[in-house]
């Protein structure tokens, strides 16, 4: 399956910026230039999670698995082009399965651990996966056949875990190893279709091939600058473009060592970066404030002298932060603005030396008037324009909507082309949703002013307004509703209910949630504060002004 058309494949091709490497083809080269190194290193609280042996697989013997894993596969009836939802923790068999799929040149359909069945339902409604693949148990409860209960009968159940699905094959090895001989898995075939709340409602896929993965991979590469062998710590989970682009690939293409680690846990985390000998990992900006924090108690009880480089996004970076990290444990912080679309601006250190600066700015990357040392800076091409006109800002301090094109940019949603219409310019490029400003320093900068619509970012992840206004809608007690973001240290934002009840009804926060939990709707998505109002401030368009609700929000509080 491609989704990129040939002419601009071809154009790619002849610029130097796409080519013929794939995951496994990078893994492959890694096995065979370093069998012996340790390759990967599964959370050292695994078993509080999944049962099974905490596993740390130099390169050969994760050749092995993921052999064995592909052939588990291809037994079980996946032939190449079929989708795979995967809905599994940080450990070492998630990596597995996505080296086997890229193998066999299966899709891979990540999903969030805490998704419950609203939202798989809906996914595979879309997709139309051939497999569903988790744990049999999850935190010492029954997950994998209560989750793959929702899908199609088409749809197999393969568990990991005692007596599950990936056991000992004996037979049909003979038959897979033709299969795979006979296949040809191409950088243009799509590897993944991860799910975003992107700009326009709803979760949408975003299918993404080998190619598209490189290219962000290259941004990631020219602004964290680590040496071969490097060792790295993911704390996020393999569904989207920070653990995918910046670690999976990143990790393979330096025969590196990849440490997980799940849920995230500061005190774990820390030991980790201690006795790893960790040199780069990311983390949020509400996080890395907090340690910064307390910098004097993790001076007397972790070193963290290996550490060079944290990535940090999804929320603005304070400059007090950015400078205390560098400061305090000589550490550089580099704030990436990305996204499973494409997204691929980043502040590092060789572009934005001065560490206050690259907290608040970006490169404007993809401008033919500015030359940075990224390379994906070549790769793409940006833009602002004005929310009502659609006029090219070029002037400072003038809000717009981010644009972008170029090599990093997926070519479109799944099977949604009306969410496309809306998400893509007349000229072809993706609108981000974000609103940038150009800076005045010397006009080479972008700096972030707030998001276009109404997306809630709670801990890095994306959540749809939208489909909880129309969740929480639904309750019999409720006449309308609407969610609505507020801040939040540590999470960046949380969600608030705002309900107008029927005449005479009482509705608490315990029964949104709990009406929620029925619908089996993901926790991470429920409100943690409620307003209740006798009618929803409205436009000249009848249109709920969600600001409005933003500042009952904090008069409430």
């Amino acid at each position: 399956m491609q989704t990129t058309s040939p002419d601009i494949i071809s154009k790619y091709v002849k610029a130097g910026w796409w080519g013929e490497v794939t995951l496994n083809s990078i893994f492959e080269s890694a096995v065979k230039d370093n069998p012996n190194s340790l390759a990967i290193c599964d959370p050292i609280n695994r078993d509080k999670m999944v049962s099974g042996d905490t596993l740390r697989l130099s390169f050969s013997e994760l050749e092995a698995h993921v052999e064995h894993i592909a052939h588990c596969l291809y037994e079980n009836g996946l032939r190449k082009n079929d989708k795979v939802i995967l809905q599994m923790p940080n450990v070492v068999e998630i990596v597995l399965v996505y080296l086997a799929a890229s193998r066999l040149g299966l899709i891979i359909s990540p999903v969030a651990i805490e998704y419950g069945h609203h939202e798989l339902k809906f996914i595979g409604d879309i997709i139309k996966p051939k497999a569903y693949i988790a744990f049999k148990e999850f935190k010492n409860l029954d997950f994998g056949n209560i989750q793959g209960a929702i899908f199609e009968k088409s749809c197999r159940v393969l568990l990991f875990g005692i007596e599950g699905d990936f056991g000992i094959k004996d037979q049909g090895f003979e038959e897979y190893l033709k299969y795979k001989n006979s296949i040809k898995v191409e950088a243009n075939d799509i590897m993944t279709i991860c799910w975003t709340s992107g700009t326009t409602g709803r979760s949408k896929g975003v299918p993404r091939s080998h190619n598209h993965w490189l290219s962000s991979t290259l941004a990631s590469e020219d602004a964290i600058r680590l040496k071969n062998g490097a060792v790295m710590l993911n704390p996020f989970p393999f569904i989207n473009m920070a653990a995918i682009g910046g670690f999976l690939f990143y990790w393979l293409k330096l025969r590196g060592r990849l440490i997980l680690h799940h849920p995230f846990d500061p005190n774990v985390y820390l030991e980790q970066i201690q006795n790893e000998k960790v040199e780069y990992t990311i983390a949020p900006p509400a996080v890395l404030t907090r340690l910064l924090q307390i910098k004097e108690q993790i001076k007397a009880n972790f070193d963290l002298s290996s550490l060079r480089v944290i990535g940090s996004g999804s929320a603005p970076l304070s400059k007090e932060m950015v400078k205390g990290f560098e400061d305090e444990f000589d550490v550089n912080i580099i704030n990436i603005f990305g996204s499973n679309e494409g997204m691929a601006i980043l502040s590092s250190p060789s572009d934005v030396p001065d560490p206050e600066l690259r907290a608040s700015f970006f490169p404007r990357f993809g401008r033919h008037e500015f030359k940075w040392d990224n390379r994906i800076s070549n790769q793409i091409k940006t833009k602002l324009i004005d929310l009502e006109t659609g006029v090219e800002i070029v002037e400072p301090s003038t809000p717009g909507e981010l644009l972008i094109s170029g090599a990093t940019v997926f070519d479109g949603y799944y099977e949604s082309p009306k969410d496309n219409k809306e998400a893509f310019s007349i000229d072809g490029y993706f609108r981000s949703g974000d609103l940038f400003e150009i800076s005045d320093e010397n006009n080479q900068f972008y700096k972030f002013v707030g998001r276009c619509k109404s997306l809630i970012v709670r801990g890095g992840v994306n959540i749809s307004p939208e489909e909880l206004d129309e969740l929480i809608s639904s309750h019999e007690n409720i006449a309308e509703a609407v969610v609505v973001a507020y801040p939040d240290n540590i999470m960046g934002e949380k969600i608030c209910a705002v309900l107008v009840p029927h005449e005479n009804k009482v509705v608490t926060l315990l029964d949104i949630c709990s009406y929620l939990e029925e619908k089996k709707v993901a926790k991470f998505k429920w409100p943690e504060r409620l307003l209740t109002i006798k009618a929803l401030p409205r436009n000249a368009m009848n249109k709920v002004v969600r600001s409005e609700l933003a500042k009952l929000i904090k008069h409430d509080n």
